[in-house]
């Protein structure tokens, strides 16, 4: 191939009944020599595990922002299975025996590493990448691909959805945010590649829609019409890609593979909706209208609606950004009028330091309601939760200290008996995050060396 060889950024794929336009190739690019590509990383995560029990395994990762009150959030007595709630904890008593606490992992990527200022947007970009963030207000943000999406790219096909991202506030995707750092960065936890976070949502119905479509029988028929007449415009310029794909560099024509398998997921999506709008049963539970005026009754819907991905097997991967790291919103329901990211540096202020713990705990009375929900719904001989695993914690141990070791991380569930809970785990100080996610997804049936900064498995888990 002549590596001098140009195209028209124009060009297109064309068929007998479509045409589909190009990304942009070294080929279309003046004075480009096309370079011979390197072998491409094995994807995160390997190949599966064995064949998968009959039920399956779910996770989901729910980030609180701004760290904790620690003296009121880690069990200072006692370990396994005789360690005792502490005050902010107290929610959790009706599912004690489903919870593992966790002390000692550290986030290492969310710390400065010569960047200076920016920990909360570090902290949340961080969190379930691994990665520290290439520091930038601009559009050339890098940072890597979350735990998430590993998991989703490996059993998303089986469901509906690959994965489902909620959250509380939407948060700005440009723009400076935190000292330098892109908003885009604060904002998200959920990362597909380097530079696309997974954007969420945060209208309850909206998810409802997503999850499962037209409920009226017009609707329906008229989705289905649509998705059986649809045909892969692939299909029509076949030809046409070979022939091209034969006289680019290699490159180039790892980039033009990757463009048609995007698309090739994309319309076998479709087809798989077409056939879940056959077969699925639908929910039954009403549609929930608009976004409700209460923080908690927001915060329980989109919990509900996470449960409800996770009973109807729609989705098995989720995560629930409950607010951007560094919110300042206050909480005038529990009679807090200053803002959250205000109170969390502290100076160890009393006050502020109780209006935290309060804080610390309304999050936990929305998250043991959700956990009691999971285990309340039967599943197999047991129930939901006996087969899902689902995180809580932050990237941020203490607000005023902006530390990121000593993380306040639990488990809820079994994750399908990889998990052995009712359990208080301390780890060696400044055990990586990482390992924790290594062991998640080897939960999920997914073998995986290595993600982030892991060093292995977490050791005492299960």
């Amino acid at each position: 191939m002549n590596s001098k060889w140009m195209i028209s950024r124009r060009t297109m794929l064309r068929g007998a009944a479509g045409a589909i336009a190009l990304p942009l190739l070294d080929a279309m690019v003046p004075g480009s020599v096309a370079q011979a590509a390197s072998a491409l990383p094995a994807a995160a995560g390997g190949a599966a595990g064995a064949a998968r029990a009959a039920i399956p395994t779910r996770m989901a990762f729910v980030f609180i922002p701004n760290g904790v009150n620690v003296k009121e959030w880690f069990p200072q007595t006692g370990d396994d299975a005789e360690f005792e709630l502490t005050p902010s904890l107290q929610p959790l008593k009706e599912v004690k025996d489903e919870i593992t606490m966790i002390k000692g992992l550290t986030l290492d990527a969310a710390r400065a590493h010569g960047d200076g200022p920016g920990d909360h947007a570090r902290s949340a970009a961080a969190f379930l990448t691994g990665a520290h963030p290439y520091k930038t207000a601009g559009k050339d943000i890098r940072l890597g691909v979350s735990v998430d999406q590993v998991a989703a790219a490996k059993v998303g096909e089986h469901t509906r959805y690959p994965s489902l991202e909620i959250g509380l506030d939407k948060g700005q995707i440009a723009g400076n945010c935190d000292s330098g750092y892109s908003c885009a960065y604060v904002s998200n936890i959920s990362w597909r590649s380097e530079a696309s976070p997974m954007p969420k949502e945060i209208d309850p119905g909206a998810v409802f829609d997503r999850l499962f479509g037209p409920q009226d029988a017009a609707s329906i028929e008229s989705s289905l019409r649509r998705l059986k007449e649809r045909k892969s415009v692939l299909d029509y310029v076949l030809d046409d890609s070979k022939k091209l794909n034969a006289r680019l560099g290699k490159s180039d024509q790892h980039k033009l593979d990757e463009f048609t398998t995007s698309i090739r997921e994309v319309e076998k999506r479709v087809e798989r909706a077409r056939q879940q709008n056959l077969t699925a049963p639908k929910p039954d539970v009403a549609r929930p209208e608009g976004i409700p005026e209460k923080f908690a009754d927001h915060m329980d819907l989109m919990y509900d609606m996470l449960a409800l991905s996770f009973r109807m097997d729609v989705t098995r991967i989720g995560t629930y950004m409950i607010a951007r790291d560094g919110s300042d919103r206050t909480f005038r329901e529990l009679g807090i009028s200053e803002g959250h990211h205000s109170l969390s540096h502290h100076g160890r202020d009393p006050q502020k330091l109780e209006a935290i713990r309060k804080i610390d705990l309304f999050h936990i009375e929305r998250f043991a309601r959700f956990v009691e929900k999971l285990k309340a719904t039967p599943e197999g001989d047991g129930s939901l939760l006996d087969h899902t695993t689902i995180m809580l914690g932050s990237g941020i141990c203490d607000g005023d200290r902006h530390n990121h070791n000593d993380l306040p991380i639990l488990l809820a569930g079994r994750g399908g008996g990889t998990v052995k809970p009712g359990r208080n785990l301390k780890v060696p100080d400044n055990t990586p995050l990482c390992n924790l996610y290594v062991s998640m997804l080897e939960g999920m049936g997914i073998k995986t060396d290595r993600f982030g900064d892991s060093t292995g498995p977490l050791k005492g888990l299960a």
